[in-house]
This record gives C-alpha cells, structure tokens and sequence, in this order.
C-alpha cells in the first residue's frame, strides 16, 4: 500500500485541530488515514481528560496524537522503526504535546511486558500492526496475559477487512466492527455492551 503525503496527515479535531503532521516517506509505513480516525473517535465520543491511551504500532503518531488533541490525559507510543519513532518525536515537539508523551522503540511485546511492569493500565489501547503478519490475536492475547486494559478500558484494532478477528479473546469480547474500504476496525472491551459502544 502506497505511504500517504505528509501533506495528507493532520489533526482532525480538539484544541490542536487542523495542525499538519510530518509523514513518513517509507511505503511500509501505514498511516491511518483521515476518514477512519475521523469515523473512529465518532464511535468513541468524548474522551474523558483523565483518560492513559496506549498507541501500539505507532507509526506517525497520528491517532495517539488525536487522542491527546481531543483531551486524553498521557499517550504511550510504541514502535520498532527508526524512522517511525524520530517522526513521532517531530511531530510530538512541533505540537507541544512532549510533556504527555512516552515514546519506547521496541518490538511490541517486549513493550507491553514493560508497561506492565510499570503497573499501568490503560483507557484506550489503539492497535495497527502491518496487516501481513495476521498477529493481532498474538496482541490481545499478550494484552490479557498481563491486563494493561482497564475494567472499562477500551481496545481499537485496525486491521485488513480479509481478517476477521474473533468474537472473543480470552478476557475480551467484541463489541463493534466497522469496514472502510479494504481495512477493519474491530473494538474490545472486558465486558459486553449491547448495541456496541
């Protein structure tokens, strides 16, 4: 899949909306792109000031960005690439967002060990590993393993609409799952909610 323009990423809403973000040029950088992370803090709604977001696969930080711009207290970035993690850096400083911000270059699992460690957990965990791999079982797996999720926690995963996810995963079940073109978005929590979100 072709790498989106750098001119193509910015903030969609909240106190920094409309502010560009420095792309990556590499094309097996993914980022998410602006109708779907549009679409997905529409299913979300309002993101509570004290909400701790996790962005696994962070690529340019786009959506952890998003959550820190639409009132998320911390976000915990997460990416093994050089490249993505001097973008994420960028565009972290450039939006003053610095000072809510962790940024660990590391595979995923070895992250998540350690923020376990830390003994944190958190409101949202956003998930968008390369959609070759088909790993995002082995993740939420992980994430259960060591319950980085809180009670009313809720896990995003964006993910290739050939790859239905299941509808439950050891502590989690699924609640909602939206297509938007060839991509998926698949939301979890530890207990069922009727309706969805």
């Amino acid at each position: 899949m072709k790498a989106l323009r750098s001119d193509c990423l910015r903030v969609i809403s909240g106190k920094k909306r409309g502010f560009k973000l420095k792309g990556p040029k590499s094309p097996r950088i993914r980022p998410t792109q602006d109708r779907v992370k549009e679409s997905l803090f529409n299913i979300l709604g309002y993101i509570d000031e004290e909400s701790i977001v996790l962005d696994l696969f962070s690529g340019s930080g786009s959506v952890g960005i998003e959550f820190l711009s639409r009132g998320a207290k911390e976000c915990y970035f997460v990416d093994s690439s050089v490249e993505s993690i001097k973008i994420i850096k960028k565009n972290l400083i450039n939006i003053e967002f610095m000072d809510q911000a962790s940024v660990y270059k590391k595979d995923v699992f070895v992250a998540i060990k350690l923020l376990s460690k830390k003994d944190l957990k958190f409101d949202y965990i956003y998930i968008d590993p390369p959609y070759s791999k088909l790993i995002e079982h082995k993740i939420l797996q992980a994430i259960c393993d060591v319950e980085i999720i809180k009670e009313t926690g809720i896990i995003i995963v964006e993910h290739s609409k050939r790859n239905t996810l299941e509808d439950s995963i050891l502590l989690l079940n699924k609640i909602d799952s939206r297509n938007y073109g060839d991509k998926s978005l698949t939301f979890y929590k530890k207990d069922i909610k009727k309706g969805g979100i």
